[in-house]
């Protein structure tokens, strides 16, 4: 018998109670927290400009290059909440419990961006103007979901799309080899999880509604992935220098985001699918398995590049003691541009 196929505004309706379920779990578990209380505002000073105070210069960031790149990404991903809340209202509505999510989910994830910055600015971490021109040009392109106001498909995203968030703000956080810094995106991430959480079991939902259709879209999903930081500027050549880092890379998205997401929605166990159904999940395997292979390949590179970099900075037992050292090179950000 074929597999029912509910409209988008079946889905909605059947999914509100899941909706208002998770949403009353959330509101328990979350715990309030200041942004402004994680940041050194006693390191704050007056830039140049109209208060006349001191121009930015990089020697004042005390954070590592790498950080810095991955920092402003993250941040100006954050940046672009207007767009991610009207594309999302446009799927879910503004209505009921599915209304209450979008305006709760907004008013959370509008803090990260508040708080990333002020730390920025507070302790001189980036270059002000160019981070502002960035946020202008980055913004100005505002951000179009590529689910063609899907339900199915918009839930499957964000799914995946918050844990990404999550795992990148830790790592970040930890690479920046700042303590305060680590603890705000440790801070912020505990957010992006209980966002991940959420998505999660609405779409768990969904596959005991319609299992074939939803395996569809999670399918079409993982296999068009994009973090909605990709219309970022020069997006190409900071996400290289992220993942060549280990912050951000193939091995981690397969690892620990998409497989984790796969396995609480036990999609390699559901019974019952109908033809397409099953397609696509050998489709789904099948694109899993090519990433792993991927991701491997990208790794072996990865550490060639780093053995031959140490292999460089080894000094010469044979050469004449130098009279100053060689500066140390962040070897990740030397070779990525």
């Amino acid at each position: 018998m074929a597999e029912r196929r509910p409209t988008q505004l079946e889905l909605l309706h059947e999914l509100e109670p899941v909706v208002e379920e998770n949403l009353e779990r959330h509101l328990k578990v979350a715990k309030e927290w200041m942004p402004h209380q994680y940041i050194p505002w006693s390191e704050g000073r007056d830039f140049d400009g109209p208060l006349g105070g001191e121009a930015w210069s990089p020697e004042q960031s005390r954070i590592t290059e790498v950080g810095r790149t991955a920092l402003v990404v993250n941040l100006l991903t954050e940046d672009n909440l207007p767009s991610y809340h009207h594309e999302i209202a446009k799927v879910f509505g503004r209505d009921g419990a599915w209304g209450t999510w979008v305006h709760r989910w907004t008013a959370e994830e509008g803090r990260h961006g508040i708080a990333i910055r002020d730390y920025l600015l507070a302790t001189r971490a980036v270059d002000p103007d160019a981070l502002e021109r960035t946020r202008m040009i980055h913004m100005g392109q505002g951000f179009e979901t590529k689910q063609d106001e899907d339900m199915l498909r918009s839930v499957a995203y964000v799914s995946f799309q918050e844990l990404a968030t999550r795992i990148s703000h830790r790592n970040t956080g930890r690479f920046t080899e700042d303590p305060l810094c680590d603890q705000l995106l440790a801070r912020i991430s505990t957010d992006e999880n209980l966002h991940m959480v959420f998505y999660r079991n609405l779409l768990a939902a969904a596959f005991e509604i319609s299992p074939s259709q939803t395996m569809r879209a999670v399918t079409e999903v993982v296999k068009g992935f994009e973090m909605p930081g990709s219309t970022i500027e020069d997006f190409g050549r900071k996400s290289l220098q992220i993942a060549l880092a280990g912050i951000y890379d193939l091995r981690i998205h397969h690892d620990d985001v998409i497989s984790p997401v796969l396995r609480a929605w036990g999609v390699w166990d559901i019974e019952g699918l109908d033809a397409d159904g099953e397609a696509a999940r050998e489709e789904l395997a099948a694109f899993m398995a090519k990433t792993d292979a991927t991701a491997t390949r990208f790794e072996e590179k990865r550490d060639r590049l780093k053995a031959r970099i140490l292999a460089t900075e080894q000094p010469d037992p044979t050469a004449p003691a130098a009279g100053k050292a060689a500066p140390e090179r962040d070897a990740v950000s030397t070779d990525a541009g």
